[in-house]
Formats: C-alpha cells, sequence, structure tokens
C-alpha cells in the first residue's frame, strides 16, 4: 500500500482510537477534557507571552531555550508515558502487510493528531513571532515552525520504537510510575534555576547557554529565524540544513527499528524458558537479618519495595524529594537546617497503607495472624524494614544539609528532631494501616487509590501527619526551651532524648496498633482486594 493511500487510514485510526478511548467511561471522558482545556489555556498563555516578549533584546534567547526544553520534553514522553497513545506500540502492525517507509509517513501523519503537536505548534508560532523582524524572517518562520513540530514528533517516536522492547516490560511500567518523580524533580530544577537566574542579572545570563543550544536541533530552526532578522543569512541556512538533517536522520533510525521489530522474533519468552531458574542466595544482606517471623517479613517487604513498580515509586519519590527539598534550600541561601525534617516526614509516610500494597495477596498474611501477638511481630518487622533505610538517609540528609549550610552546631538537634518524627510516623501509620487500610490499583500507572476509596487515603495520611505532629510536641517544646534558657550549650542532649523518644512512640503505635489489626483482618482483607 502506497503512502498517500495508507496516511488517511491511520489518521482515521488515530481518531477512532481517541474517539473510543472517550466513550469508555464517563470519568475518562471528564479526564480527558479536562488535560484538553487546561493544556489549551496554558498554551494560549505561553502564546500571548510570547508575542508579548517581541522586541525584547533577549527574546531570541528564551524562544531558543524554550524550544531546546521543549524537544527534550518529546524525547523522554515514551519512556515515562508508554500509555499515553496506543498508536506508540508499532509492535501491533507486525502482522499487516505493511513496509516500513511508507508505514512511517502514515505514522508520522498520525502523529500529528492530539493535544501535544497542537501545544507544540502554538509555542513554535509564538517562538517565530517574538523574534522574526522583517519580510525574509517571516518566510523562514513559514519552513522553521513545521519543521520544529516534525523533528518533535520524529524524535518521540524513534525514541518509542527503539526502547518499545523496554517500554512493554516490567522495566517499562517501572519507568511508568515514576513519571511523577520526574516532573517533581523538573519542578524544583526549574524554580532553583529561575532563582538563579534573577540572581545572576536576568535574562542576559541565558546567552551563553543559547549560543550553544541555538545550534541544536530543533532549536536551530527557530535559531535560523532570529539569524535572518540580524542579517545572517549563511548562519540562518546552516541551522535550517541542521534540523532537517535531524529529521532525516530520526526518520531513518524509526524506519530501522520499524524494520528490526517486524522481522525479528521477540525470543525473550524463549531465552527466559531455556535459562535454570534462578535460585535465591542465602548469603549476603538477607543473613544478616533476624530468624523467625521476622527477618521473613522484613525480607518481604525490602523486596516489595526493589521488585513492586507501585512501591518503588512510592519509594524513590520520597527519598529524592525528601534530599532535594532541604539542599535545594540550602543551596539557594535561603534553607534552614530544619528543612532536614522533611525527609524523615517523607520517608514515614511509606508506614501509611501497609497491608494496602499487598493487596489481594493480603489473604497469605491474615492466615498466619492467629493472635495479637503475630499481628504485633508482623507490624514490628515491617517498621524495622523501613528503618533499615530511613534511618542511614535521614542522617545523611541532616548531615548534607548542615555541611551546605556550615550549621554544625545545630546538627545534633536536628538529627533528634528527625528520629522522634520519623518513630511518630511509625506509630501513626501502624494505626492507620489497620484502622484505614486501602487497595492500590496495580492495572494503572496513575491511580494509587481505588476509586470510593479517596477519603480513607486522605484520613490515614493526613490525619496521621497531623497526629505525628502532635505526638512530637515534647521534643518540639524542649527545643524551644532549651534554645529560650542556655542557646546552643545544650542543645546536644536533644539527639539521645530524640532517638529515645521516637523509639518509645514508634513501639508505643506499634503496640497500640496490633490488637485492632488482628481483630480487623477481614475488613483489612475487603478494604485492599478492591483495586
Amino acid at each position: 500500500m502506497s503512502t498517500s493511500a495508507l496516511t488517511p487510514v491511520f489518521v482515521r485510526l488515530k481518531l477512532s482510537l481517541l474517539r473510543n478511548g472517550l466513550r469508555q467511561s464517563s470519568g475518562r471522558r471528564a479526564a480527558y477534557i479536562s488535560s484538553v482545556v487546561v493544556t489549551l489555556l496554558f498554551a494560549a498563555l505561553q502564546l500571548i507571552g510570547l508575542i508579548a516578549l517581541r522586541g525584547n533584546d533577549h527574546a531570541a534567547s528564551v524562544v531558543v531555550l524554550l524550544t531546546g526544553v521543549l524537544a527534550l520534553g518529546w524525547a523522554v514522553m515514551p519512556l515515562f508515558f508508554p500509555s499515553g497513545d496506543e498508536t506508540l506500540d508499532p509492535t501491533r502492525l507486525v502482522m499487516l502487510p505493511l513496509r516500513p517507509r511508507p508505514l512511517v509517513s502514515a505514522l508520522l501523519a498520525a502523529s500529528l493528531v492530539g493535544i501535544g503537536p497542537l501545544f507544540t505548534l502554538c509555542l513554535a508560532v509564538g517562538s517565530a513571532f517574538a523574534i522574526a523582524h522583517g519580510a525574509t524572517a517571516v518566510v523562514v518562520s513559514v519552513i522553521a515552525v513545521p519543521l520544529t513540530l516534525l523533528v518533535c514528533v520524529a524524535l518521540a517516536r524513534a525514541v518509542a520504537a527503539a526502547n518499545i522492547r523496554l517500554l512493554t516490560s516490567r522495566k517499562g511500567r517501572d519507568l511508568a510510575v515514576l513519571s511523577g518523580l520526574v516532573i517533581a524533580v523538573g519542578i524544583q530544577i526549574v524554580n532553583f534555576g529561575a532563582q538563579r537566574l534573577g540572581d545572576a542579572g536576568g535574562l542576559s545570563a541565558l546567552d551563553p547557554v543559547t549560543a550553544v543550544v541555538r545550534w541544536l536541533p530543533p532549536a536551530s530552526a527557530i535559531g535560523a529565524v532570529d539569524s535572518v532578522s540580524e542579517g545572517a543569512y549563511g548562519a540562518a541556512v546552516a541551522q535550517l540544513a541542521l534540523s532537517v538533517l535531524a529529521l532525516a536522520l530520526l526518520l531513518g533510525s524509526w524506519q530501522r527499528s520499524l524494520t528490526k521489530l517486524m522481522t525479528t522474533p521477540d525470543g525473550s519468552t524463549l531465552a527466559a524458558a531455556s535459562e535454570p531458574t534462578r535460585k535465591e542466595s542465602a548469603s549476603g544482606f538477607h543473613q544478616l537479618l533476624p530468624e523467625g517471623r521476622t527477618g521473613t517479613v522484613m525480607q518481604r517487604s525490602l523486596r516489595y519495595v526493589w521488585r513492586d513498580p507501585k512501591t518503588k515509586a512510592a519509594w524513590v519519590t520520597a527519598l529524592a524529594i525528601g534530599l532535594i527539598v532541604p539542599l535545594f534550600n540550602a543551596l539557594q541561601g535561603t534553607g534552614s537546617i530544619y528543612f532536614a525534617c522533611f525527609a524523615a516526614g517523607m520517608l514515614g509516610i511509606q508506614m501509611y497503607n501497609q497491608f494496602g500494597q499487598d493487596t489481594s495477596a493480603f489473604w497469605m498474611v491474615a492466615l498466619t495472624i492467629s493472635s495479637t501477638k503475630d499481628a504485633y511481630t508482623e507490624l514490628r518487622a515491617r517498621a524495622l524494614a523501613l528503618l533499615v533505610i530511613t534511618l542511614p538517609y535521614t542522617a545523611l540528609v541532616t548531615v548534607l544539609t548542615a555541611s551546605l549550610l556550615g550549621n554544625w552546631k545545630a546538627l545534633p538537634e536536628v538529627l533528634g528532631l528527625s528520629f522522634a518524627l520519623l518513630g511518630a510516623m511509625l506509630a501513626t501509620g501502624a494505626v492507620a494501616s489497620a484502622r484505614f487500610p486501602y487497595s492500590i490499583p496495580q492495572d494503572s500507572a496513575y491511580k494509587n487509590v481505588a476509586p470510593g476509596q479517596g477519603g480513607l487515603a486522605w484520613i490515614s495520611i493526613f490525619g496521621g501527619m497531623i497526629s505525628a505532629a502532635v505526638l512530637c510536641a515534647p521534643v518540639i517544646t524542649l527545643t524551644i526551651l532549651l534554645h529560650a534558657a542556655s542557646g546552643q550549650s545544650a542543645t546536644w542532649v536533644l539527639l539521645p532524648v530524640g532517638a529515645a523518644y521516637g523509639l518509645l512512640i514508634g513501639w508505643g503505635g506499634v503496640r497500640l496498633a496490633a490488637p485492632q489489626t488482628a481483630n480487623r483482618l477481614p475488613e483489612i482483607l475487603a478494604a485492599v482486594s478492591k483495586g
């Protein structure tokens, strides 16, 4: 089938996929419409801002870097959102009698249908308008704008085709659930960069970076518009040529990946079946765990952290945000060493809804709990598994924050406060796990609460956090009194006091939650099995 005949078919297929997806449920339809409205509003605001930037001395720096960041987003989008577009998986077309060359053209045309391409087009048009001065620059803009859009779309397609085996595997699903972390880290980096930009003298600080990025496709296409406006026609031709060359290379890479996917059998299953079953080694870290039920439960909990996508995503997000917030504030010069307690709070949240990560498999755990003692051992072991990670990490974040701020005198008291907060979070988390369990859907990368259980999740997490803050009141009060009475001379006592208090309150919370867990096993199983 020729390209001219195949392209309309794929465009109609893309439209049909969008339409049928909206018909599945009213919730999905509402979410899609809301995302469209928000995206279009954001695109309109960006477009207005870029239009207002016209005539600014540093407009070229802004639009060139904006195009570069936009291209980077297109490159990583398939890795973190592989299920966002059903047509990203070319293996679904393997059985059809299609040649790679017309298939590439048809898929490229179909890829231009959607909110992402429309958003990119708006930014490209606004960028060109901001820096196009003169009739020649307008003519170049007519070429540069669609070229920028095509390079971005082809980049996403080439990345998706080259990594499709990864994206359809368990590791790919792990990447998908980590997308929230990438967004959170990205926001922190942008915030940090914006503040640094203000300290460095405004937009003029972008000029050295722009001098490099303007030669990198597809930003080079927008850079060509600025070059023509400045009268540098030779540079503009070279920049356009770079974008055209990049588009050709991306399409060639995409076509080679499609050819490989359509002609090479997926032997991963056969390879896995031919390999001997890997036996777990009894040596290593697990050998250091206690014997009996405690060691077994700790090992199971730590394996959840390493293997379960949802649990892994929650832990990685907590570890990253718990480190980023205090360190970035310290680097900006506006932070306080007390921000290091944020790491203990983020990590302590992982104690909440302990049984939700078991999902319907909790029935196997429930069968092993026949008394309050068994429930106490189960909860204690899960808390100890968390402490294996949280204690050294909390200490590390506190030490790094103190070193960046140069405030070593406050290190003992902040460590004591962090340990007390961590113990309070473990205590309230154990109680919340028994009283307010909820299911974590495993079939969706972006839903962490089963439908109808949102209220339970809010009560569990935010109610527990408020209760943990109240439980830490004695240590906080002692800190204030010591500062008021003797300054920094006696605050070192907060380290042993905070550690002992955290240990005591954590033990008390587990003891309190044990009988509730033993008495509510059927209710817990029903709650965590809904997803």
